[in-house]
């Protein structure tokens, strides 16, 4: 169980770097200027939405037979491989969206949005499909989350400037290729995945 969720940590991590949400919690932490609710905030929307995602993967696994599932699941992580590449914008209105409700409810009601369809939830999905564990799975996802965003809400711009985002695309790529192929050739299954 525990490989699960290191694993679901470290994809979500990787992925996170940045996406659109990890530039909302930089608009967030530059408009509100209050790092401790935006962090809540960005934790209890992942719980909510990574929760329905890995209800969604657990369910989708019953409905697919084991080897269709795995070729599904495999082919998923190679297409997220190549999106991770693909940078993405911030959208001005899912940051204005929860203005009106305070820092924490703006934080919690734009992530929660921003994570829809996004790469990050799809992963958590897929990650759900092979797992023993959904509760590792949403757990390990969400302080991916909060591991990728945190630091943003807190050291914001000079984190930006210091750390190659190509270099971290490439790398949450090369992850995704390796666990697609993991599980496509059936190794994933060694570990548990």
């Amino acid at each position: 169980m525990l490989e699960t969720f290191f694993l679901s940590t470290g994809v979500v991590a990787l992925a996170e770097i940045g996406d659109k949400t990890q530039l909302l919690a930089l608009l967030l932490a530059v408009r509100f200027k209050r790092p401790l609710p935006i962090v809540a905030g960005i934790v209890v929307a992942t719980l909510a939405n990574h929760a329905l995602a890995g209800a969604l993967g657990a369910w989708i696994s019953t409905l697919l037979d084991p080897m269709v599932l795995r070729w599904v699941v495999g082919v998923s992580f190679l297409a997220m491989a190549v999106w991770v590449l693909i940078p993405d914008r911030i959208e001005q209105d899912e940051a204005r969206l929860g203005a009106r409700l305070g820092v924490f409810g703006a934080t919690v009601v734009t992530f929660f949005v921003a994570e829809m369809g996004d790469k990050t939830q799809i992963a958590t999905v897929a990650l759900a499909t092979q797992a023993s564990s959904i509760a590792m799975v949403v757990l390990g996802t969400t302080l991916g989350m909060v591991l990728a965003n945190a630091p943003v809400v807190w050291l914001g711009r000079q984190l930006s400037r210091r750390v190659s985002m190509r270099l971290v695309h490439s790398a949450a790529a090369v992850l995704f290729a390796l666990i697609g192929l993991a599980v496509l050739t059936g190794l994933a299954d060694r570990f548990g995945v």
